[in-house]
């Protein structure tokens, strides 16, 4: 425990990129998320199939040989020599976290979209309103409050996903906690390194779900709702 301090400075040596990649892979992920969840409803069937085989080759894939793969193919296909700076292969890393989580909130937004009542969609019809119009001011609206809860969960899983940027060498927490595995006096202490990890990944969690639980809360009293306490929530599933 006498190096206990030097363990967390080296850890934390590792949250800027942990961070960056968590909030650049999130921004990604809400655009990808959404472009390709409304897409997946366009009456077009070229472009259903085309967002289709993006969801489903993401979804079906490995996130490390993701990672693996666009960090050599940019280089050879583009001429991009992205990895070979902690830069160029932060970006590569919030790249593959964005699509990758994209396609898995692209059902997310989908499901959110159809969930919607017919009456809603009917009655913005009846006021002429234009499918633009139905969309970003009737369903939309609507359909947040039930996405961000599963968008919880998904950006946890992002965010637990940044470790997997070690792979292609990123500096993030995980790869700055392993690089003191090599060191032998340390050997005995490896359970207080990976603990210290544990827990800031929890707490950086925990503050992902106090965000998204105040954008809920948000979303729902912008289209009247209300959103029940923990304590209520948790009566009603045991009643039931």
């Amino acid at each position: 425990m006498e190096n206990f301090s030097i363990y967390l400075e080296r850890v934390l040596e590792g949250l800027p990129a942990t961070l960056w990649a968590t909030g650049g892979g999130i921004a990604l992920t809400i655009v990808l998320s959404f472009l390709a969840g409304i897409a997946l409803l366009s009456p077009s069937r070229t472009v259903r199939g085309l967002v289709r085989i993006y969801v489903e080759g993401f979804r079906g894939s490995s996130e490390v040989v993701q990672l693996f793969f666009f960090a050599v193919a940019l280089a050879i296909f583009f001429g991009l020599p992205w990895n070979q700076t902690a830069e160029g292969l932060l970006l590569i890393g919030i790249i593959v976290l964005g699509l990758n989580h994209g396609a898995y909130g692209a059902e997310i937004v989908r499901g959110a979209v159809q969930s919607v009542p017919k009456a809603q969609r009917e009655g913005a019809i009846a006021l002429n309103f234009t499918p633009v119009q139905r969309m970003w001011r009737i369903i939309l609206p609507q359909a947040v409050v039930e996405m961000l809860p599963p968008f919880n969960n998904l950006f946890i899983q992002l965010l637990k996903g940044t470790a997997l940027l070690s792979f292609i060498t990123v500096p993030e927490m995980f790869q700055k906690a392993d690089e003191l595995r090599a060191v032998p006096s340390f050997a005995n202490d490896l359970w207080i390194i990976y603990l210290i990890l544990l827990v800031i990944y929890m707490l950086l969690a925990v503050v992902i779900t106090l965000v998204m639980r105040w954008l809920e809360s948000l979303a729902a009293r912008r289209v009247g709702r209300s959103v029940p306490s923990r304590e209520k929530a948790l009566a009603r599933g045991a009643a039931a």
